[in-house]
């Protein structure tokens, strides 16, 4: 199984007026990465099944709250007079 996580590195310029964010990184669902869905998939229980959201395993992706890590706020600030 692919690694749900994609990582670039976007362009940093001599004169951007914030600091860099050198690495950035997003998160794609499972079925892109899965052509078909073939037959006789392993299965959730119903009450897992709920909770997580999808009923195949497969499909699962997870989701990570930014709350607990610290707030990341990509505001730049430049004062012009």
């Amino acid at each position: 199984m692919q690694s749900q996580e994609r990582v670039w590195f976007p362009f940093v310029g001599p004169y951007d007026p914030c600091p860099p964010e050198r690495i950035k990184s997003y998160v794609i669902p499972p079925n892109l990465t899965m052509g078909f869905q073939p037959c006789d998939l392993p299965q959730y229980s119903a009450m897992e099944a709920l909770g997580v959201g999808t009923l195949w395993p497969a499909f699962f992706s997870p989701y990570r709250s930014n709350r607990g890590r610290g707030r990341v706020t990509t505001e730049c600030r430049t004062e012009s007079r």
